[in-house]
């Protein structure tokens, strides 16, 4: 106990002159490819959300509550991604893979909160498409401003709040003197496999906290999609169905592709994690997941289109 008390008391000063993100420089020749991929993909990103937002605000016909959570989601995605993005370009182009305490710190609270409001926001756009599908009639009733503006809040407060509680605990892990984060972002459970001592009692945390803010919003999820399966059969038009299921598979994409790389990075231990798997699962989170959600939506969404398509041409003059 000695001995570990002794090496952790290094755990402050090498902790506070910051981290070194390892990435994928034991792998040199791919540093280059991820670059311009990562790059490639940062541009599309915020070209694809800022447009929703933008014609989101500018279109009266999406100022509904469908698309007032739509823009909550692109902006949480830029938000995330110019949070993590521009560290991690830093560290693919040159030799250096340094990043400040302070640095690390924030990246690691706005991961942590930004994913757990995207949990919560695509549980509130599951209720927002069970409320259109199941209770047509009553919809404008059910989703009115402020109830909007309300769960808009939930999902807010929710992943900041988790991300209060977690990223503190995970940042004060003695490290005894170790900076080398095995992954190019401050991520939890890299963060917490570089403990030096034992992480069951906050590992337990994590998972408690991840049911909460991962597991229970994904059981609403299918839980309104249930309701919304058996409102859609019961649809007797053909043409009726597909609208319907128009309407919801953007969603659904948008949640198989968030959820199955999420649940993988938070819901297992930490010793069972695999550091290359998380790599690049982060990755495809990261990059792949806020480029193409705009891209989901307007493919998908003929409101969308009609909205970019009556911006467009009649460019400065839409106000």
């Amino acid at each position: 106990p000695h001995f570990l008390n002794k090496n952790c008391l290094n755990h402050n000063t090498s902790s506070f002159e910051g981290f070194i993100l390892v990435g994928f420089s034991d792998h040199p020749h791919l540093e280059l490819i991820l670059f311009v991929v990562i790059l490639t993909f940062y541009g599309l990103t915020l070209l694809g959300n800022m447009t929703i937002i933008l014609l989101s605000a500018l279109d009266s016909r999406l100022h509904t509550p469908m698309y007032f959570f739509l823009a909550n989601l692109s902006f949480l995605d830029l938000c995330f991604t110019m949070g993590t993005i521009p560290q991690m370009l830093y560290n693919l182009w040159g030799s250096d893979k340094t990043i400040s305490y302070l640095g690390c710190a924030i990246q690691l609270y706005f991961v942590l909160a930004l994913g757990g409001v995207e949990c919560v926001l695509l549980a509130v756009m599951a209720y927002d498409r069970y409320a259109a599908i199941c209770r047509p009639l009553h919809y404008t009733v059910i989703m009115h401003p402020r109830l909007c503006g309300q769960l808009a809040s939930v999902a807010w407060l929710s992943g900041f709040g988790n991300s209060l509680i977690m990223a503190p605990q995970t940042l004060m892990l003695p490290r005894c003197g170790h900076r080398r984060v095995n992954h190019f972002l401050c991520e939890m459970p890299a963060l917490i496999g570089m403990a030096c001592v034992d992480t069951m009692s906050l590992e337990a945390l994590a998972f408690a906290l991840a049911i909460f803010i991962i597991l229970t919003p994904l059981i609403l999820i299918l839980i309104s999609y249930g309701y919304i399966a058996r409102a859609v059969f019961r649809i007797k038009s053909a043409t009726g169905r597909k609208k319907a299921f128009n309407t919801c598979s953007s969603h659904l994409i948008v949640v198989s592709l968030f959820y199955g790389t999420i649940i993988y990075m938070y819901l297992q231990p930490a010793n069972t994690y695999s550091q290359h798997q998380g790599k690049f699962l982060t990755l495809f989170y990261t990059i792949v997941t806020p480029s193409v959600n705009p891209l989901i939506y307007t493919l998908r969404n003929k409101d969308v289109k009609e909205a970019m398509k009556k911006v467009l041409g009649k460019g400065g003059t839409e106000v």
